[in-house]
């Protein structure tokens, strides 16, 4: 492969995994828009999702042979429909009773959290079935059958490679980001979290109801998680209990990268660290990858506080 031919094999990888990143980060900044509060359990949802697309698998005994649009279609609904109603019942029976609490509060709570679903995901990784190897080794990383097939959908002896799954990726991702961009700008229910998220007691003196609308915050936020995870694992082919806080870690960076609470943000904070990430491991070496990573983060916050794309708002006192 020539240079230019590396440059653009890494680009392509690195825009398939920031689209990946994007989407968490989406989670995280859309909950901080509203309510100002950094989700920290929202990565170690993210895993459980990924667990539940493992489990279902096992459960249907899908196989790379054996595999139907079908089953795609089930992982797309049921697993952001639990990751939803989770990130829902947690919002509903711990954050809301919070919501007037220093804001310390509700920071260690979400952090205790996410503790649990770690644990969850021990838990979980233990069962006996054929997907977690048994349960012999709950810790361990387990294996995500490769459902969708490693085709390079270049032409025959192309040195880059544009695979069927860097596809899946593109065709997943940007339509959600799309319709969620749109929803939040254009939607009656769009519109009410902007004016929560601007204004909590104004909204409600309108007659905006705010625990709903928070409710529903956190309902699509975790949906988002869900769609993520499901296409982590079909991507990278593996899942394991402590995924949560290292992709958790990169998608928080990406929303405050690009200017947390800012949804345009968060996707460009995304695609930044997927790229840099794979220029890293490519031209310097994979041990060294976070420290550049969260180097730039640093170096970007000390000229941009707010983000690439954040707006400084000044305080009302």
């Amino acid at each position: 492969m020539t240079e230019s031919e590396v440059v653009l094999q890494q680009l392509i990888t690195g825009l398939s995994n920031g689209m990946i990143i994007a989407l968490i980060a989406l989670g995280y900044t859309m909950v901080y828009g509203v309510v100002e509060l950094i989700n920290f359990a929202h990565g170690d949802l993210f895993m459980l999702g990924s667990f539940l697309a493992l489990t279902l698998i096992g459960l249907f005994g899908v196989n790379p042979a054996t595999v139907h649009a079908v089953h795609f279609v089930l992982l797309f609904v049921l697993v952001p429909s639990f990751c939803a109603l989770v990130n829902w019942i947690v919002d509903r029976f711990t954050y809301r009773s919070l919501r007037n609490a220093p804001r310390l509060a509700p920071l260690v709570s979400a952090i205790g959290v996410s503790f649990i679903f770690l644990n969850l995901g021990l838990f979980w990784g233990g069962l006996p079935l054929d997907v977690f190897d048994f349960g012999r080794s709950a810790a361990s990383p387990k294996d995500f059958p490769a459902l969708i097939p490693y085709h390079n959908l270049l032409p025959l002896g192309s040195a880059i490679e544009f695979t069927l799954k860097d596809l899946v990726v593109v065709a997943v991702t940007l339509p959600f980001m799309f319709a969620l961009t749109l929803f939040v700008k254009f939607s009656r229910l769009g519109k009410a979290m902007r004016a929560v998220a601007q204004n909590p007691s104004a909204a409600q003196l309108m007659g905006i109801d705010v625990d709903r609308v928070i409710g529903i915050t956190f309902i699509v936020g975790g949906a988002l998680g869900g769609v993520a995870s499901v296409i982590y694992a079909l991507y990278n082919n593996t899942v394991h209990f402590q995924m949560g806080f290292r992709v958790g870690i990169d998608a928080f960076a990406a929303a405050v990268l690009g200017g947390i609470g800012n949804l345009p943000g968060a996707v460009l904070g995304g695609l930044v660290i997927g790229i840099v990430r794979a220029l890293s491991d490519q031209y310097i070496a994979t041990s060294w990858t976070n420290v550049v990573v969260f180097s730039i983060l640093v170096l970007v916050l000390i000229f941009r506080p707010a983000g690439l794309l954040g707006a400084h708002h000044r305080e009302k006192v």
